[in-house]
């Protein structure tokens, strides 16, 4: 033991020595680095390889690294001053990459206003090519390249203008709405097991409806007279319809055809078993079957003749329609009640065919 503190006693006089030609900032320095070095030693606990956060490493570096390497030589160190240089040549890179980073090159890339404006364009227009957008955009005001237009395009799938001229039924639909009838022959049992046959008829675009007539025979002559009636009641309304969709059922005679075009109305024919070409009558099939004849014991055609002129009345001024903005086909939305009014509502209920259909209404 004599021994072990003369040595420790010699060899601590010589770091005494050691340290008179240093300077205060070194010796600032070597203090903060060895009380590190010990707050990782006390951190990590049951030995082995002593471990150095990246928080740590870069502490180390940024203190260590404006020194002499010999100065880092006759440092304790726990790490080779080489492994200290190294944290901070990757300290610098990691720096310089996030303050130093290279600029994007070519054109700058187009402003997302436009290029939304760009899919608005083109999707209502199949017909238009890139030349003729990037003509609508500079009537605009917008000035944009051709080619930034067809690449646009490119990037999003869209064919060229000759691949997408072509007109699909929903288009044609939606473009032709103001003047398209849709018409369909609707099937119901009565009570005594006999079939009911009601031709209806349907508008797209106010979506008013149309009960032509009900029978047990849909004769020719029976739906040849619809076609009439339907022609008559349209001059009464002034109505103007160039198209009217129906299905292939045989039950429509050549004369129910050429009726209609005597009046300048071409029918246009669904195709096979595809009922989805002409949606909207089905649908409102659909509503009419859930809301009326589903509902409701049908005894004689009399009596199916009678429900029917009652929903076709609740149907058209009364019933809103999500198409239509929640508004009536020949009633249009109200407008929004005062807030007064809203606290004292006092509402009344009518009802149609003995309580099958509610209507509500404000009281007089």
């Amino acid at each position: 033991m004599l021994l072990r503190f003369v040595y420790l006693a010699v060899s601590h006089a010589f770091a005494a020595v050691r340290l008179l030609p240093m300077s205060d900032r070194e010796k600032d320095v070597e203090i903060l680095v060895l009380r590190h070095q010990i707050a990782v030693l006390e951190r990590q606990h049951g030995g082995g390889k002593v471990t150095f956060t990246p928080e740590g490493r870069a502490f180390l570096a940024a203190l260590l690294a404006p020194l002499p390497r010999e100065f880092l030589r006759r440092l304790r160190l726990l790490v080779r001053p080489d492994t200290v240089l190294r944290w901070h040549r990757d300290l610098m890179r990691r720096r310089d990459a996030r303050t130093c980073r290279p600029k994007r090159p070519g054109r700058p890339p187009t402003v997302r206003s436009i290029r939304l404006l760009i899919l608005r364009l083109v999707r209502p227009n199949p017909s238009w090519g890139y030349r003729r957008i990037h003509g609508e955009l500079t009537t605009l005001g917008i000035k944009v390249a051709a080619s930034t237009v067809w690449e646009i395009l490119k990037a999003e799938d869209i064919d060229p203008a000759p691949h997408r001229g072509a007109t699909t039924w929903a288009d044609f639909l939606c473009s032709q709405a103001d003047i398209l009838l849709a018409c369909d022959l609707i099937e119901t049992v009565a009570l005594t097991g006999q079939r009911q046959y009601i031709l209806a008829v349907i508008e797209h675009a106010t979506r008013r409806d149309r009960i032509l007539g009900t029978t047990a025979h849909p004769t020719a002559n029976w739906v040849t007279k619809g076609a009439r009636n339907l022609v008559m009641d349209l001059e009464d309304a002034g109505a103007t319809v160039k198209y009217l969709i129906r299905d292939r059922d045989a039950k429509f005679p050549v004369g129910f055809d050429q009726i209609l075009a005597n009046t300048g109305i071409q029918v246009v024919l669904t195709g096979v078993r595809i009922p989805r070409m002409n949606s909207i009558v089905e649908r409102w099939v659909q509503t009419c079957r859930h809301e009326l004849l589903d509902r409701t014991l049908i005894w004689n055609e009399s009596h199916l003749r009678r429900a029917l002129r009652e929903f076709e009345q609740h149907h058209n001024t009364h019933r809103p329609h999500q198409a239509m903005n929640q508004a009536a086909p020949l009633r249009a939305v109200p407008e929004p009640l005062e807030p007064g009014q809203i606290t004292h509502l006092d509402i009344r209920r009518r009802d149609r065919l003995g309580g099958v259909i509610h209507e509500y209404r404000h009281a007089a």
